[in-house]
């Protein structure tokens, strides 16, 4: 496993040099390529990997079905203003594909890597001269994997899994020595908006990882539109992290006097450094009930919305 560099010991014009050093040798003369979710993470890879490689680095945005509103177009975007080209993929039907008829969360973790690595990415390489993939691992991801807690889908060499030999291409991380604090620190120093360097946290399964049961267009559908508003309602608390969950059961509810079999969101807000391990926020009760009203009058079929008072441990940060 890597060693890790702390927040204290990251010095990020060092970090950036020596990470720019490690891409080129990686590739060599090559190109490579590069997945863009618009977190901070694989935000950082996408301006370490441009500075190091140029026009030699593709980035793409992988169109999953998966991601939150607008996304395509506002990452496109950012980095456009970055001088930053970003080619969105279309790969809905194969992600859906994959994901049908799935309820258990590795099975559905793994059919999402296998989908992501072996399919798209193993596509995309096909059809280009790359022979190496950058990608945002941190050290949290390869924590949790080793430590069985979760298997994160971007983590294979520290389980023995040699990508070359499983998929056709190299992958690069030059982020694995970092926690999440040390990324932003380093998306900084890169020039990335505050925007992105201070976004929270988004999972690699994407808003799979926050629907409890199977995974359809519909239920992202809902997860996403609850994502939204609770996004918007928490982005002043000063959260390391906050989503909404779609749980799996239909619950009874009621509307218009009658009864109403409908979902349930789960609301999580966490108080976190590294992820490593979280506190839920102390929420006012006030805005609690705004957004438990909000969800129930605005997303369609929803009548139950909860709120997550578990620590992690035993909880974790994403349901899935």
């Amino acid at each position: 496993m890597a060693d890790e560099i702390t927040i204290q010991q990251l010095d990020p014009e060092r970090f950036v040099a020596e990470k720019v050093e490690q891409i080129r040798g990686a590739v060599g003369g090559g190109s490579a390529i590069n997945a863009l979710s618009g977190g901070v993470d694989s935000s950082a890879v996408t301006m370490l990997g441009h500075r190091a490689l140029g026009d030699r680095l593709r980035t793409v945005f992988v169109q999953n079905g998966l991601m939150r509103e607008g996304e395509p177009e506002r990452v496109v975007s950012l980095f456009a203003d970055l001088g930053v080209k970003v080619d969105v993929i279309e790969a809905r039907e194969e992600f859906f594909s994959a994901l049908e008829g799935l309820t258990d969360p590795e099975e559905k973790r793994e059919a999402i890597t296998q989908t992501f690595y072996r399919k798209v990415f193993g596509r995309i390489v096909r059809e280009s001269d790359a022979r190496h993939l950058l990608q945002g691992t941190i050290l949290t991801d390869v924590d949790e994997t080793v430590a069985g807690i979760k298997r994160q889908h971007n983590v294979f060499g520290q389980l023995g899994i040699d990508p070359q030999e499983a998929f056709g291409y190299g992958i690069v991380e030059p982020l694995v020595e970092l926690r999440k604090d040390g990324v932003r620190k380093v998306g900084e120093h890169l020039g990335l908006p505050a925007e992105l360097f201070e976004r929270i946290p988004f999972p690699g399964p994407a808003l799979a990882a926050r629907v409890i049961g199977e995974v359809t267009p519909e239920r992202v559908e809902v997860v996403r539109k609850a994502t939204s508003i609770v996004e918007k309602a928490l982005a002043g608390t000063g959260a390391f992290q906050y989503m909404a969950i779609l749980h799996e059961d239909r619950v009874t509810g009621m509307r218009e006097g009658r009864r109403d079999y409908g979902n349930q969101i789960e609301v999580r807000c966490w108080e976190s450094v590294d992820a490593r391990t979280a506190s839920p926020s102390r929420l006012p009760w006030e805005l609690l009930e705004r957004l438990a009203s909000e969800i129930t009058s605005r997303v369609p079929g929803v009548v139950s919305v909860t709120y997550n008072i578990a620590t992690k441990p035993p909880s974790t940060i994403e349901v899935v």
